[in-house]
Formats: C-alpha cells, sequence, structure tokens
C-alpha cells in the first residue's frame, strides 16, 4: 500500500478525534439555543472560565488572591492543601450551577420578550465579563490540567497498524478518550431530553415559549436547567482542551471553531453537532494534507469557515437543523 494512502489513513483518524473536541464545544451552543434561541457567545469563554476554576480548585489556591493582597497587604496565594481530580470536578459543577442562576437571575430574566439580537448581545457582554472574571480569580498565567486522563501515543493502535500496514499510526489516548466521553455525553444528552419530564419542559420551551408557560412549565427553571447543563458540557470541553493544550485565555478562542460546526450540523440539533464537528475535522485535515503543500499551508484556519459558508449558501438549516417558515 502507498505510504501517501497510509498516510491519509492516520490523517483522517486524527481529523474525527480533532472533530469531537469541536464537537464538545458546539453542544454547549445547542443546548442553549434549542431551548431559548439565544445564541451564545460565552460558551467558549464558560469552557474557559470552567477549566480555571478545576485547576484553582485542584491546586488550593486561593480566589482572588491578587486583589485581596493589593488591599490588605497580605501575601496569599494557596490554601495549604491540594483536591483530588474527582471532588474538584464536582465542586467546578457547582460552581457552574451557580453561575447559570447568577446568569438567569442577573441578565435574562430581565431580557424576556426581547429581540434575538438584544439577548446576542447580553451574551458577548457575558463573555467579557466572565473573562475579566477568570483573570480576577486565578490569574493569567498557564497551567496544566491533569485529571488523571491518559496522554501519549496510544501502543496498542500503533502496534496494530504497524503489523498490518507497515507503518504505525500516531493516536493520542487523550483523543480517544475524548471521543468516548463525547459518545456517552450525546447519548446521556439525548435520553434525558426525551425520556424525562425536564427534558419534555426543555422541548416545549424550545418549541413554543407561550405554550409552555399556559401549562404551567416554568421558563426560569427551564432557563437555569439548560445554562447549567451547557456549563457542564463546557467543563467537559474544559478538560479535553485543557489537558492537551494547557489552560490559557486562548482556550476561549475554541468557540470560534465550533461556528462552522454549527453550520453543518445545525443550531437545534445535538447529533448535528457531533456529526458537524466530525465532517470539519476530518475536511480541514485531509484539506491540509492534500492541498495544503500547494498554497503555503495554514489551511486550517481558514477551511473550515470556507466550508461553513457553502452551506450557507445551499442548506441554511444544517444538515440536521429545522427549516424554519415564517409567515409575512
Amino acid at each position: 500500500m502507498p505510504d501517501q494512502l497510509i498516510f491519509a489513513m492516520e490523517v483522517t483518524l486524527n481529523g474525527l478525534m480533532t472533530g469531537v473536541m469541536y464537537a464538545l464545544v458546539a453542544l454547549g451552543f445547542v443546548l442553549i439555543f434549542k431551548a431559548s434561541g439565544i445564541f451564545n457567545y460565552a460558551q467558549g469563554v464558560m469552557a474557559l472560565f470552567a477549566a480555571m476554576t478545576l485547576v484553582g480548585i485542584q491546586e488550593g489556591r486561593v480566589p482572588f488572591a491578587h486583589l485581596i493582597n493589593e488591599i490588605f497587604g497580605t501575601d496569599l496565594h494557596y490554601f495549604g492543601w491540594e483536591v483530588p481530580a474527582f471532588f474538584a470536578i464536582l465542586l467546578t459543577v457547582v460552581v457552574m450551577i451557580g453561575f447559570a442562576l447568577f446568569v438567569q437571575k442577573f441578565i435574562f430574566r430581565h431580557l424576556v420578550g426581547q429581540e434575538p439580537i438584544i439577548l446576542f448581545m447580553a451574551t458577548i457582554g457575558l463573555a467579557y465579563f466572565l473573562e475579566g472574571i477568570s483573570d480576577l480569580m486565578w490569574g493569567s498565567e498557564i497551567r496544566n490540567l491533569d485529571v488523571g486522563l491518559p496522554q501519549g501515543i496510544n501502543d496498542a493502535i500503533d502496534e496494530a497498524t504497524f503489523n498490518i500496514f507497515g507503518y504505525g499510526f500516531f493516536i493520542d489516548n487523550l483523543d480517544i478518550w475524548a471521543a468516548m466521553i463525547a459518545a456517552v455525553l450525546v447519548a446521556g444528552l439525548i435520553a434525558y431530553s426525551q425520556y424525562t419530564k425536564n427534558g419534555r419542559a426543555m422541548r416545549a420551551v424550545a418549541d413554543d415559549h407561550q405554550a409552555a408557560l399556559s401549562v404551567g412549565i416554568s421558563l426560569n427553571y427551564v432557563w437555569v436547567l439548560v445554562w447549567s447543563l451547557a456549563g457542564i458540557v463546557a467543563l467537559v470541553a474544559g478538560i479535553m482542551w485543557g489537558s492537551k493544550s494547557g489552560v490559557q485565555f486562548s482556550l476561549s478562542l475554541i468557540a470560534l471553531k465550533a461556528l462552522p460546526v454549527l453550520m453543518l450540523g445545525g443550531f437545534t440539533s445535538i447529533p448535528g453537532a457531533i456529526v458537524g464537528g466530525l465532517i470539519i475535522g476530518v475536511g480541514e485535515a485531509l484539506f491540509e494534507f492534500a492541498i495544503g503543500p500547494m498554497i503555503g499551508g495554514a489551511t486550517e484556519n481558514w477551511f473550515a469557515y470556507v466550508l461553513a459558508l457553502v452551506f450557507l449558501v445551499f442548506r441554511p438549516q444544517g444538515l440536521f437543523g429545522e427549516k424554519i417558515i415564517e409567515r409575512v
């Protein structure tokens, strides 16, 4: 088998793994958009905030240490203990639920009935506010995130592919775990939305806010629930991306790569987020492999957006999105 074909197969597998990481971020967008019609620009910053909070709790850092030290002239940075990864994740989940309550009570509760562009602008303000709070709470230096997930080349795949093709495939263990966790997460979210009372309430609110209110569904409760779920998804995405590339402020920019994923899969489809992420991941990897060397490389920076533009022209609702017809 030609070496180029074998290398293309490795590139495809790694593209699939990267696509799963993109899809994890896109899931948070889908959850909030389905239930409230709000495009949450802050989803990427939520992943950053969740990852920074997790690292801070694990290391026993004092929140707002810099501010406290400036005001009181102290030199506090650590509590003097470290928290195991499992309990740190649970505490971070509690923080993200508290963030959901804050968002609903102080922001979106006062914007019910406003135009979508107003809600979108509110999420932009929320993104910059959350980024500033993250910096103030935990500082801006790059940190390593370790929750016990295996990393590095998967020896079993490398050995198996070497025996078959005479060429080993480099597949990161972290990417494999991300794919498995994403599969479980998507299956759980679909089951939750289809077979639970709260899930049916979420779908009812997504279909018609007024009709949902008329049958006794609390809009505030559903929105807090949805933002909480989106916060947990952001935490999972933050763990995966933070473990892969370190916890740093550029982590918030992963939301930009989630936009083409949403355009391909559809803003209202949980499975669409996964499929869109896989298409983007594989597409940009193969395009860089086949075409990149001819045009100077770095095609990963723009390929996804060009592909999304093509989809917007021919299928604006995405592969799995609902076609909306408005009577005027």
